[in-house]
């Protein structure tokens, strides 16, 4: 059953004042509450709608900007522009709509509010009113298949985490790589030789772990043992003779 919220106990649920609440809904970028005489009761559609305007606000997105994809959703854009629209640029993903209960069967049993949040806050994830839309087609296949082996969700969004700082130190690294020695417009377009570099890399990388790996911890080399020289006899004591 769909648990529904008075705008104080939303507005509590998602972490923001009131006022913060309203003005988001003056701006359209929540859909309009179910209303009963004069209380409005909101869903939790409405606060995943939060939690993912708090996620594009951390990632540097203007309220202008959210307003724009929320239209765009609303007017029933191709999914596939959500990248423009995220600022993703020339990205290469494919962004995926799902249904909660889609969403579910990719991850059954690790689709938590803890877990919701985190793919939210990591940007994995936005909301279009009843659907879910995940902004990858491979990270969200690659997370279910981990998921599948035995990993858990929370560990797969943490790694993920960790990824990502790792990846933009490698995007700053070629970008500015190609930006000194070719020229910026380049950027784009030489792209694919910076992603064949990391890939490579990361085989090479992985391969040389295992190997160690199997090798086992390193053997401490063994001190031979040196015999010790046989102590000297004592020497012979000379009876005394007994004074007369």
């Amino acid at each position: 059953m769909t648990r529904e919220y008075r705008t104080q106990e939303l507005a509590d649920a998602a972490g923001i004042p009131v006022r913060t609440l309203r003005f988001y809904r003056e701006r359209k970028l929540l859909p309009p509450p179910r209303r009963e005489g004069r209380i409005a009761w909101y869903d939790d559609q409405h606060l995943a709608r939060l939690r993912t305007i708090a996620a594009l606000l951390e990632r540097g997105h203007t309220l202008g900007g959210i307003a724009e994809l929320t239209a765009a959703f609303e007017k029933g854009r191709d999914v596939g522009q959500l990248g423009e629209l995220l600022g993703m640029g020339w990205s290469d993903e494919t962004p995926v709509r799902l249904s909660p209960e889609a969403l579910a069967d990719y991850f059954e049993g690790e689709v938590t509010p803890e877990n919701l949040a985190a793919a939210l806050d990591l940007g994995y994830l936005a909301t279009d009113g009843e659907e879910i839309v995940h902004v990858s087609r491979r990270l969200l296949d690659v997370s279910s298949a981990l998921v599948r082996e035995g990993v858990p969700l929370a560990a797969v969004l943490e790694t993920g985490r960790r990824v990502r700082e790792h990846a933009e130190a490698l995007a700053s690294l070629f970008t500015e790589l190609i930006s000194t020695h070719v020229g910026e417009e380049a950027v784009g377009r030489l792209r694919p030789l910076a992603k064949n570099v990391v890939e490579a890399e990361l085989t090479m990388a992985m391969d040389r772990l295992h190997q160690r790996r199997d090798a086992g911890p390193p053997q401490t080399p063994r001190t031979p043992q040196t015999s010790q020289p046989p102590e000297p006899p004592e020497p012979l004591q000379t009876p005394q003779t007994p004074s007369s």
